[in-house]
């Protein structure tokens, strides 16, 4: 299962900022009405301050429509825990964009995507959604997201695929229509970390070589001006999971 489309987009940018000063989104109250920011989560902000232009990556191969509005996309799968907490603004003013639907997918411990298993190279239930969904960003701007730390696949190192969207209208289904899509991205992971999730279970049977992020196609080595998380442990043990942020400034006309 090699990203063969995904190679960047134009020149059309986005601002991406981390958590490197002390100037730190605070978390607010949720849009009403569809899943948001949980504000009882401790899941660390990114700060908006300081803003490093980067550019749109392509969507890949492995979009599908139609995900689910949810703050938990696990759907029980296996893997270590990982919270993204995302935090969208403006990129000419840098204050927090709320009701943005944030929207990511990945592949799963074994590489697999939804709706795409077998690809690489493991057979496993489909259902067609696991691992997709998203979720509306609170008035601080920030949208968190339960997942699992993404497997790999051939060709490409971990990572995580994210759209953003805003003036969407939600549905009876669970999921949402129309608005208009303002950005499309990946999220990185450190080589470290990953490297020690590599070889826990369920993670270490995944049959496929994987890419480092130093050979990856897409990955510049821009760190967060290319999309790298800033990771915190959840725990003192790498299967206690992480948490993930990143802020993500978006051009909003």
């Amino acid at each position: 299962m090699t990203d063969t489309s995904e190679t960047p987009l134009g020149r059309r940018t986005v601002l991406i900022a981390t958590g490197a000063t002390a100037a730190a989104l605070a978390v607010g109250a949720a849009a009403p009405e569809a899943p948001t920011t949980d504000t009882a989560d401790a899941t660390p902000v990114a700060a908006a301050a300081v803003c490093t232009l980067t550019k749109e990556l392509t969507e890949g191969p492995y979009y599908l429509d139609g995900a689910l509005v949810r703050a938990d996309v696990t759907e029980g799968k296996a893997g270590i825990p990982l919270k993204l907490a995302l935090t969208v603004v403006d990129d000419d003013t840098c204050a927090p964009l709320s009701g943005a639907l944030v929207e990511i997918w990945h592949s799963d411990a074994l590489g697999e995507y939804s709706g795409f298993v077998g690809n690489n190279g493991h057979s496993e239930p489909d259902d067609g959604t696991f691992l997709r969904g998203g979720v509306l960003s609170g008035t601080d701007g920030v949208a968190h997201l339960t997942t699992i730390y993404p497997g790999w696949y051939r060709g490409r190192c971990v990572h995580i695929h994210v759209k953003v969207h805003t003036g969407v209208t939600l549905t009876s289904d669970g999921s949402f229509t129309g608005g208009r899509e303002i950005h499309t991205g990946q999220l990185f992971i450190n080589e470290t970390i990953t490297a020690a999730v590599a070889k826990l279970s369920p993670y270490s049977t995944n049959t496929v070589t994987r890419t480092t992020l130093a050979q990856d196609s897409i990955y510049d080595d821009g760190g967060a001006a290319s999309g790298l998380l800033t990771l915190t442990a959840l725990g003192s043990t790498t299967s206690s999971g992480y948490t993930g942020t990143l802020t993500l400034g978006v051009e909003t006309s």
